[in-house]
């Protein structure tokens, strides 16, 4: 159905023409591709990525981020979005491993990959490269987690095997995060992440304030300018 892409700084699954026009016509907009970008404020290199995708009946594409030890990680941002089936949030980190997935029917295609970044030497943009974890062709999953065995969604897995038809296990660490990219393939309509969550507690509350104290300078600021008003009486 598919094969994964290798190259210096990438390792996605190419789909195939078919696959991809399907995809086209329903509507269902995955973007895989994870970017190097630069923190001025912090001096460093990070990188983005897009959790998004989601499903129509008949099939699915989905890709979430998660942390090199399979943990989940909070989401930088989400945008509003007019229509569904497409981004859902946005995640920075120093490093990302990708959870891509394309389902058609019950025969899945998974591929795990670890993205880094490369440290060049000083003064020079670095690289970024792609490990490649797991690759899974043509896993079965005989139920229909969009309908009638909805309630299993998110606590099961397709199976995959090699070419001699011995199970390949997905690598521990990452179960939790292929459930939860498993459901999203079969997310009709999908509007929220399923594995990237929200930011903790500690850093809502750190930029709430940051917010409140620039509002209260910027109007202690407009006050000192605020004309006084003089009765003519």
């Amino acid at each position: 159905m598919s094969a994964e892409k290798k190259g210096a700084n990438r390792v996605r699954l190419i789909l195939a023409p078919a696959a991809v026009k399907r995809l086209a016509g329903a509507d269902i907009r995955c973007t895989p591709d994870v970017s190097l970008e630069y923190q001025r404020a912090a001096g460093r290199y990070v990188l983005r990525g897009r959790e998004s995708g989601g499903a129509v009946k008949a099939l699915g594409r989905y890709i979430s981020f998660c942390a090199d030890d399979g943990s989940q990680l909070a989401w930088f941002m989400r945008p509003d979005s007019l229509v569904a089936n497409g981004d859902h949030a946005i995640v920075i980190a120093p490093a990302l491993v990708g959870i891509e997935m394309f389902r058609f029917e019950h025969t899945y295609e998974l591929l795990i990959a670890r993205h880094t970044i490369n440290e060049e030497e000083k003064g020079k943009r670095p690289t970024v490269s792609a490990q490649l974890i797991f690759r899974g062709w043509q896993g079965q999953l005989p139920l229909d987690l969009i309908e009638r065995d909805k309630a299993l969604a998110g606590t099961i897995a397709p199976e995959f095997f090699d070419r001699a038809g011995e199970p390949k296990q997905i690598p521990a660490a990452f179960v939790a995060a292929v459930h939860a990219v498993t459901a999203a393939a079969n997310c009709l309509e999908c509007r929220h992440t399923h594995f990237l969550v929200a930011k903790p507690a500690a850093v809502v509350g750190a930029v709430a304030a940051v917010s409140q104290a620039v509002a209260l300078e910027t109007a202690a600021t407009d006050d000192q300018h605020t004309p006084i008003a003089i009765s003519a009486g």
